[in-house]
This record gives structure tokens, sequence and C-alpha cells, in this order.
């Protein structure tokens, strides 16, 4: 909301709060022009107050809503890191045993025989 409309605001809470008998005032002036002017004086500075005071609570709600939506942030951060963390973990659990069942698994390796110790008859030509 942008200060002309938190003006306005203001303006329409004070107009309703403000006493029958001073609204009344243009409907019957008093015939001290002096006391007009006071009354007018008087309703400009409670306008004024009002407004100041409207102003200054939205200016205080809206830091505070942006305090609490810093909180949120930073909570929302880290249980996303510590959710990654676990993630990473289980990963690495689920992969260690994978590993070792395939090594459990796996057929051991033919040992490799010895060269025979004599060599073969060599062909004999016809």
């Amino acid at each position: 909301m942008t200060h002309n409309h938190l003006q306005a605001a203001a303006m329409g809470a004070l107009l309703s709060l403000l006493p029958a008998t001073l609204l009344r005032a243009a409907d019957d002036p008093p015939a001290d022009p002096t006391l007009i002017a006071d009354q007018a004086k008087a309703v400009g500075e409670a306008v004024k107050h009002e407004t100041k005071v409207v102003v200054d609570a939205a200016k205080q709600s809206a830091e505070q809503a942006a305090t609490t939506a810093k909180e949120v942030a930073h909570e929302v951060v880290v249980a996303t890191k510590e959710g990654a963390h676990e993630v990473a973990e289980t990963a690495k659990d689920g992969s260690e045993k994978v590993k070792a069942a395939v090594q459990k698994n796996a057929k051991p390796a033919k040992p490799k025989t010895a060269p025979p110790s004599t060599p073969p008859p060599s062909p004999t030509p016809e």
C-alpha cells in the first residue's frame, strides 16, 4: 500500500471517529469567526495526528511481516540443508550395501593356469 493510500485510509478512519458536533459545525457555524478557525485547526491537527498514527502502525506491521518472512525463509533453508544431508547419507549407505552385495555374489576369478613345461610338438613337414 502506498503512502497516499495509507493517508486516504487514515482520513476515512478519522472522519468516522470525529464527534458529530464537530461535523455539524458546518451546518450551524458559530457567530465568532475565531472559533471557526480554532475548530478547523483542531480538526486539521486531529486528522494529521490520526493519519500519522495509522501510517506508523502500517510501517510497524510491514516491518514485523518482513522480519517474520526472513525467519521463516531461514528455517526453510536450514530444513532443506538438513534434508539434503540425510538424502546424501542414505544414498551413500545404499551404495555401500549394493557394492557389498555385488562383491559377495561375484564369482571368484579362475586362477591362471601355468604354461605347460614342455613345448607343444612342432608340426612335421610332409
